[in-house]
Formats: structure tokens, sequence, C-alpha cells
């Protein structure tokens, strides 16, 4: 049995985050076993740190304001995240824009709360509900130094229905917690 490591970074409630505690943790699957061996936020103020917390997790904070720039701030996070020799990275609500810096020294996955490459940005969730798509979604794809533009991994979609934009974003969340999990576990046990 292998065991792989991963480093899950937030910015927000860490509802991903729990998600991804809760689903590979300390699981088995197959012959890997997947351990969240790191977690990291730029929000010193960030609920992902009380759910981490719960895991037994103390999670590394990097206030990306005590920077002087965005390479500086993704050189000290590189740095950090390599301490850990992680098998994979996952941005789970992560909401920085990335230097090269960061995105040619790790292997890294985003989640992306709405269909690439036509919503992207930070903004995405409220775009496509106010776009004429008939459906909404979600997307896993790799990090690259674009913004939201890496390789697709996987998406998932919903129709719209008459749905509220409450309910669109609740729709986009439920479906994230089940999507991200998944992807991670595909992507590691194809790396063996």
């Amino acid at each position: 049995m292998v065991t792989k490591k991963i480093a899950v970074l937030f910015s927000g409630s860490g509802t991903n985050l729990e998600a991804i505690l809760q689903k590979l943790h300390g699981k088995i699957f197959g012959d890997i076993k997947i351990e969240v061996v790191m977690t990291l936020t730029n929000k010193p103020d960030a609920g992902g740190i009380v759910k981490a917390a719960k895991y037994g997790l103390t999670s590394v904070v990097m206030d990306n304001k005590k920077f002087a720039s965005r390479e500086e701030f993704d050189a000290a996070l590189v740095d950090e995240i390599k301490k850990y020799d992680v098998d994979l990275v996952v941005l789970a609500g992560f909401m920085r824009i990335l230097t090269p810096i960061f995105t040619e020294n790790l292997r890294a996955i985003n989640l992306h709360p709405a269909i690439l490459p036509l919503f992207k940005g930070a903004h995405a969730i409220e775009e496509s509900y106010k776009s004429d798509m008939q459906v909404g979604g979600i997307t896993v794809h790799w990090v690259s130094a674009e913004l939201d533009g890496g390789k697709i991994i996987a998406q998932k979609t919903f129709s719209r229905k008459n749905r509220t934009f409450e309910e669109w974003e609740a729709k986009i969340h439920k479906l994230e917690h089940k999507l991200l999990p998944k992807t991670i576990v595909e992507i590691l046990k194809k790396d063996q």
C-alpha cells in the first residue's frame, strides 16, 4: 500500500476542505491511502482553519498582505508546501491568482464553480447564473499560469430549471463536494 499525500489550500469557510477531509483523509482506495498532510490559508480568519483543526490539522497561515508582491508570496508558498513532500496540491476555494513561480514548481488542481472555459474568475457563479446558458456546473482543472485556464480534468453540469440564485449556488456547492474528492482519488490512483 502506498500513501499519497495532499495539501489543501483555502481562503474561506472551508466547506470543500471539509468534504475532502471527510471523504478522503486517512481512507484507503484500492492500493492507495490518502492523507491530507497540510492545510494552508492566506486569510488569518478563514473558517476552514477550525474545520481542519477538527481533524487534528493545524493550518499554515500565510497572509498574502504581508508580502510585497504576488511573486514573493508565491515563492514563500512554494517553499512551505515543498516541506511536506506532497503528491498533489488541491486549491479548494483558494482565492489567489498564482504566478508561474507557483504553477511551474507544484502539481496542483483547482476547483472552479462554473463551466470553463466560459466563466472564469472570481464572479463565475453570478456570471453563469445571469447568462442564457440552460445549464450550470463546476470544473476541476490543472492549475496553470493562465487564470482558470489549465487543462480540464472533470466537469459536472445541472439543468437551469427555475432555480433562484441561492438555489443555483447551493447546487454548485453540492456538486463540488462530490466531484472534487472523486477527482483527487482518480488522479492519485493513475499515479500508481
